[in-house]
């Protein structure tokens, strides 16, 4: 994205403009990572699948980034599956998904240009998988921030990518 460039379209701009630069950002972090870097396991640890290496961390936000508006077009009557994880081989290949799935988020403000973002009633709100309610625009926000903490998370294991390879 072009930083001087914003969406004109009020809120949804502004989501979408956020959720872009997330992307942007979590690109820019992951460039010039390795293959061996990319399928390292560096928190062997963790019970979390999606958690071990930089690879199961980039599957898991463009399946979830998918996901989340899955939900959505789901509560608003449309018969879609949900995307499934797709492991992909090169950090080239991440790039390009990573796009993809913001397109498709993108995406569903064109096929639903009157979308209301903000709703106050619980019973408005969509109800995730994990429990939590949100309107259109918490679940924008959640997804922003979620590529923002895995982000943070690759960030660290870059750091603990150093150590561990260079042993």
């Amino acid at each position: 994205m072009n930083s001087r460039y914003f969406r004109n379209n009020g809120a949804v701009g502004a989501i979408l403009d956020e959720y872009e630069k997330s992307i942007d950002e979590l690109i820019k972090i992951t460039q010039g990572i390795s293959h061996e870097e990319l399928i390292y396991i560096v928190d062997s640890q963790t019970e979390d699948e999606d958690c071990k290496s930089i690879q199961t961390i980039l599957t898991h936000i463009i399946s979830s980034g998918y996901n989340y508006v899955i939900v959505i077009r789901k509560w608003l009557g449309e018969s879609i599956a949900y995307k499934e994880k797709s492991v992909l081989n090169s950090l080239e290949e991440y790039q390009v998904a990573l796009r993809e799935m913001f397109e498709f988020n993108e995406l569903l403000f064109k096929d639903y240009p009157n979308l209301q973002l903000s709703e106050h009633s619980p019973s408005k709100k969509i109800k995730v998988r994990w429990g939590q309610l949100y309107d259109i625009e918490q679940l924008f926000e959640h997804a922003i921030v979620h590529i923002l903490r895995h982000r943070r998370q690759i960030e660290k294991f870059k750091v603990m990518l150093i150590s561990n390879l260079d042993e």
